[in-house]
C-alpha cells in the first residue's frame, strides 16, 4: 500500500494520483521512491494508458519539499538529483501513453513530471512554471533539457530564468499544453481524449513513440535510420497484418496488439 500515491483503473487505463495535498502534492524523496514503484507495477499490468494527476483543487505537484533539501551536501543533492531524473527518464520512455492532467499548480519537480508524458492536458485554472531561481537554484529533474525541446530555446529560458508563472491559455498556445479541459468533467474529457488513440495497436503506438522521440535525441539522419527501424517492425506485426487486411475488405480492424 503506497503512503503519497493513488492508484486506480478506468477500464484498461491506469490512473495515478499524487497524494499529499496538506503538501500541494509536493515531490518528497519517500514519494519519488514509491513513485518509482508504482509505475514498475503499472507497466507490467495490462493498462493501455496512464493519466497522472495530484489530489485536491489547489495543485497537480507544487514541485519538490523543500524542506527536505536544508543541510544536506553537494553530493547528496546530486544523488538525489539522479533519483529524480531517472524516475523521469523512465516515465519519457514508458511503454505505455502517459497523460498529465493538469489541475492548479504545477511548479518545479511537478512541472518537470508533466513534461516527463507524452501528453499534457490542463483545466482553466492551471499554473506552469519553473520557481526555482528564487531560491537560487535551477530545475534539476530534466527540466532544462525538456522544456526547451518542446517550446524553444527561448520562451524556456525565460520562464527559468524568470520564474515567471503562466496561465493554462498561455501554455496551450505555446505548446506546453495540448488540450485545455473544464474543470467540470476533465476526467471524462481526459478520458476521451486517450480514446483517440487507444483503439488502435499498442504494439504499433509503440514503434510510433520510439520513432518520434528519437527525433528530439539525434541528427535527422540518424532519426530516419530509427524510424525506418521501427517502421519496419511495426510492418512485421500481426496488427499490420491484420490493419493491411481489413482495409482491403472495407471492415474495422481487430487488432490483438501484438
Amino acid at each position: 500500500m503506497s503512503k503519497f500515491l493513488k492508484v486506480e483503473f478506468r477500464k484498461n487505463i491506469s490512473v495515478l494520483t499524487l497524494n499529499r495535498p496538506e503538501h500541494l502534492n509536493a515531490l518528497s524523496f519517500a514519494l519519488l521512491e514509491e513513485m518509482q514503484k508504482c509505475l514498475d507495477d503499472i507497466s507490467a499490468s495490462s493498462s493501455r494508458a496512464l493519466i497522472i494527476r495530484g489530489t485536491g483543487e489547489r495543485a497537480f505537484c507544487a514541485g519538490a519539499d523543500v524542506a527536505e533539501l536544508v543541510g544536506r551536501t553537494a553530493s547528496q543533492h546530486r544523488r538525489g538529483l539522479e533519483v529524480g531524473q531517472k524516475l523521469l527518464e523512465l516515465l519519457c520512455h514508458y511503454n505505455i501513453p502517459t497523460v498529465a492532467l493538469v489541475n492548479g499548480f504545477a511548479l518545479g519537480g511537478g512541472l518537470e513530471v508533466a513534461l516527463g508524458c507524452d501528453f499534457r492536458l490542463a483545466t482553466p485554472s492551471a499554473r506552469f512554471g519553473f520557481p526555482e531561481i528564487k531560491l537560487g537554484l535551477i530545475p534539476g529533474y530534466g527540466g532544462t533539457q525538456r522544456l526547451p525541446r518542446l517550446i524553444g530555446e527561448g520562451r524556456a529560458l525565460e520562464m527559468i530564468v524568470s520564474g515567471r508563472m503562466i496561465r493554462a491559455d498561455e501554455a496551450e498556445r505555446i505548446g506546453l499544453v495540448h488540450k485545455i479541459v473544464s474543470q467540470e468533467h476533465f476526467m471524462e474529457e481526459t478520458l476521451e481524449f486517450i480514446s483517440s488513440f487507444d483503439k488502435y495497436s499498442l504494439a504499433t503506438v509503440r514503434y510510433a513513440r520510439r520513432a518520434v522521440k528519437a527525433a528530439l535525441d539525434q541528427p535527422i539522419h540518424e532519426g530516419l535510420k530509427v524510424e525506418a527501424d521501427c517502421s519496419t517492425l511495426a510492418y512485421q506485426t500481426r496488427d499490420a497484418e491484420e490493419g493491411i487486411k481489413a482495409f482491403l475488405e472495407k471492415r474495422p480492424p481487430a487488432f490483438s496488439d501484438q
